[in-house]
C-alpha cells in the first residue's frame, strides 16, 4: 500500500468518524452514505461561467434510493427527520457527501454550490457552517470554494438572513439566495452583507417587469446573476442578453453522477464514474 492510499484511507476515516450516518465506497469509487435504510448520493449540475463560455462549478443534488425499491425523492427522505436534530443530522450528511465526491475530482478548482434546509438554520443559532468547515479542513478545502444556498423561505426575514449570512461569511463561505419575488427589493438594505449570488429562473427573465432592476441592484452591491432552470436556446440567449454571469439548466447539462473541469489549457476534463456525458454539446450562447 503506497503513502496516497494510506492517507486517503485515513482521510476517509476521519471523517467517518466525525458523521453520525455510514459512509461506504461504491465499486465506482463513489462515496455513498445511509440514513433510515435509504442510500443516498450526490449528482452534480454544472454552471457555466457566461463570459469565459466554461465550466465555473457545479450544483449538488442528492438522489436516494431505498434498500429493496425504486428511487425515493430527496423530499421524502428530508420529511423522514421529523425531529430538529435528525434534520441537521442529515443535511450534514448530504453535504459530506457533495463534498467527498465534488473535490476529489475538482480539487484544484471550480466553485460547490449546496443548499441548506430552512429548518436548519433556524435550528442551529450560531455558528452556522462550522460542522461543513471541519469536513473541508480534513479534505484540504478552503470554504471559499463553496458557495451555500440559502433557500427562499428565508429571504422573508431579513434579520434571520442577515444572522445567516454574517455565520457563514465569517468563516469563508460565499452566499447565494434565489430570487423569489418582488419583495426580494429588501435584501438591498443588507449592505455589505448582500449575497454574492443572486439565484434566478430563466423563465423569469422573460417574464417579470423588474428583472432589470434587480440585476443592475445585484451588480451595483457587487454580487453574480446566475440565471438556473435553462431549458431552451431561446432562455440561453434572454440570460446572455440579460446580463447574467452564470448559466446553469438542463439544456447545458443534466444532473448527473459526473464532474466536468476545465483544465489549465482550456480543454473539458471529465470524470464520469457511472457513465454518460453531463453536458449539451450543441450550446451556444448566442
Amino acid at each position: 500500500m503506497n503513502m496516497e492510499t494510506r492517507n486517503k484511507q485515513y482521510e476517509f476515516g476521519q471523517i467517518q468518524a466525525v458523521t453520525d450516518h455510514l459512509l461506504q465506497r461504491a465499486e465506482d469509487g463513489w462515496i455513498v452514505g445511509y440514513f433510515l435504510n435509504n442510500q443516498l448520493s450526490s449528482v452534480f449540475q454544472p454552471v457555466f461561467d457566461a463570459s469565459e463560455r466554461r465550466v465555473a462549478g457545479h450544483s449538488a443534488y442528492i438522489r436516494s434510493k431505498p434498500d429493496r425499491d425504486a428511487v425515493l425523492s430527496p423530499w421524502r427522505v428530508f420529511a423522514l427527520a421529523s425531529e430538529d436534530a435528525l434534520l441537521v443530522s442529515v443535511d450534514r450528511l448530504c453535504r459530506t457527501l457533495h463534498a467527498i465526491n465534488y473535490f476529489k475530482v475538482a480539487s484544484g478548482q471550480g466553485s460547490l454550490f449546496v443548499s441548506v434546509q430552512p429548518r436548519l438554520l433556524e435550528s442551529v443559532k450560531d455558528d452556522h457552517g462550522l460542522a461543513f468547515e471541519n469536513i473541508l479542513n480534513l479534505i484540504g478545502i478552503t470554504t471559499s470554494r463553496v458557495v451555500i444556498g440559502i433557500p427562499s423561505e428565508v429571504n422573508r426575514d431579513l434579520r434571520l438572513l442577515r444572522h445567516v449570512i454574517g455565520n457563514y461569511r465569517s468563516r469563508g463561505y460565499r452566499i447565494a439566495v434565489n430570487h423569489s419575488g418582488p419583495n426580494d427589493g429588501d435584501m438591498a438594505e443588507l449592505g455589505n452583507l448582500y449575497p454574492d449570488v443572486v439565484r434566478l429562473d430563466a423563465s423569469s427573465l422573460l417574464q417579470h417587469d423588474g428583472i432589470d432592476t434587480l440585476l443592475d441592484t445585484a451588480h451595483r452591491l457587487g454580487a453574480v446573476i446566475l440565471a438556473r432552470g435553462i431549458e431552451t436556446r431561446q432562455q440561453v440567449i434572454a440570460a446572455v442578453r440579460s446580463g447574467a454571469d452564470l448559466l446553469q439548466g438542463r439544456f447545458l447539462g443534466e444532473p448527473a453522477r459526473t464532474v466536468e473541469v476545465d483544465g489549465p489549457g482550456g480543454a473539458g476534463n471529465v470524470h464520469q464514474p457511472a457513465g454518460g456525458r453531463s453536458i449539451n454539446p450543441d450550446i451556444n450562447f448566442s
